[in-house]
């Protein structure tokens, strides 16, 4: 099928760089011509020194043509080497890259890399040598086509930053709306549950699966209330730390597999931060469900809180399969993802949670191939007024 949209892309890009190569080989042309310019300059200015010498030895006389040629040229910086007097004469350079033997041979070195000397002659004798360099145009001109490419490469940069953006952005509004359409789907069988459980609760059923009923049911609401709060800023209230991650792993714990051992390692006093207790739970299971993917369903999850005078840090370490270095920041990119089934969602639906709706940070503290991993989250303390 013909895709427009890439055919649009690759022609901009085309288009582009055939732009980009014209100008490129224009200015290479027109610094060309400068410098045959320059050259031709110097070899007249070289002929009216000669016609100058001449006509000053033969006929006691000045040219007025070859003095004004002379004096013309104001811009080309030059060295004059007269062999006879072993002399050298500056012209159109500051005295302070002149003043030393160093500097001078610096120069002259420079000079007959981007132009040959002229050699001036007087009846068969070499009676000057000319060093001569670019013009301060020219040196302008010199730095022109990398300027033009850092601007058009800053120029490309901001279009490919834009479209991102907006990608991003659209990528956004699609997770938020299926998100939502969710939660509104849920609602009306988990309505029709909520009347079912009442109903069972008048007919002669064993208590305890009403009970279980009733824990799904509720475990069904909090679910409908996380998707109903994606692409809305949640409402944030002060909680105690160690109780929100103590009924997330209780949880956890009475719901996975006995063949998972569960640890927490939590302080004895309260540890107040700043949190949606709905989006901060789905956080931890998202967490916990990845670690025990990795070890596959079998192994063992630690949960750990530790803090200092302005910052809570969560840990959650697996007995998994670990994480190479270089993926430590991939894992949190939307649709990454190691198993044959998912939507590679949980972990950057985590980083937006803790990063972006609760300020915090969330990273791979540490993990090492075939011995497990721990994340860590990390928010800041309420500090007691």
């Amino acid at each position: 099928m013909f895709n427009k949209t890439a055919f649009t892309r690759w022609f901009f890009i085309a288009a582009s760089v055939i732009i980009i190569g014209l100008i490129l080989w224009n200015t290479l042309v027109f610094f060309n011509q400068l410098k045959d310019d320059e050259r031709n300059k110097m070899q007249v200015w070289a002929a009216a020194q000669e016609e100058l010498q001449k006509i000053s030895i033969t006929e006691n006389n000045v040219s007025e043509t070859a003095t004004v040629v002379i004096q013309s040229n104001n811009t080309t910086p030059m060295i004059l080497y007269n062999p006879e007097a072993d002399t050298y004469n500056e012209r159109n350079i500051p005295e302070n890259k002149f003043n030393t033997p160093e500097k001078r041979k610096k120069l002259i070195e420079q000079f007959s890399s981007e132009y040959k000397p002229i050699k001036v002659y007087f009846e068969d004798e070499l009676f000057q040598v000319i060093y001569y360099g670019n013009s301060p145009l020219i040196n302008k001109l010199k730095y022109y086509p990398a300027v033009l490419i850092l601007i058009i490469l800053l120029i490309f940069l901001a279009i490919y930053l834009f479209y991102q953006t907006s990608k991003s952005a659209e990528q956004n509004k699609l997770w938020a709306g299926m998100a939502k359409e969710t939660a509104h789907q849920i609602g009306t069988p988990l309505s029709s549950l909520v009347g079912w459980t009442e109903i069972l609760k008048e007919e002669t059923v064993n208590p305890e699966y009403v009970s279980e009923i009733e824990k799904d049911v509720d475990r069904l609401k909090t679910i409908t209330e996380r998707f109903s709060k994606i692409g809305s800023v949640p409402k944030l209230q002060e909680a105690d730390l160690v109780v929100e991650t103590q009924a997330a792993f209780d949880y956890l714990k009475s719901r996975s597999s006995k063949l998972i051992q569960f640890k927490l390692n939590v302080p004895n006093e309260p540890v107040p931060v700043m949190l949606n207790p709905q989006l901060f739970g789905w956080t931890i299971e998202n967490l916990v469900k990845n670690g025990i993917d990795a070890m596959k369903g079998k192994g063992t999850i630690t949960i750990s809180i530790e803090k200092n005078s302005k910052k809570a840090h969560l840990r959650i370490t697996d007995t998994g399969k670990g994480i190479s270095k270089r993926k430590h920041k991939a894992v949190f990119v939307p649709g990454y993802t190691t198993k044959k089934r998912g939507w590679g969602l949980g972990l950057s639906l985590a980083k937006r949670i803790i990063e972006t709706y609760h300020n915090g940070k969330i990273h791979v503290l540490n993990s090492t191939p075939g011995k497990g991993t721990t994340m860590q989250l990390t928010l800041r303390l309420q500090q007691s007024s």
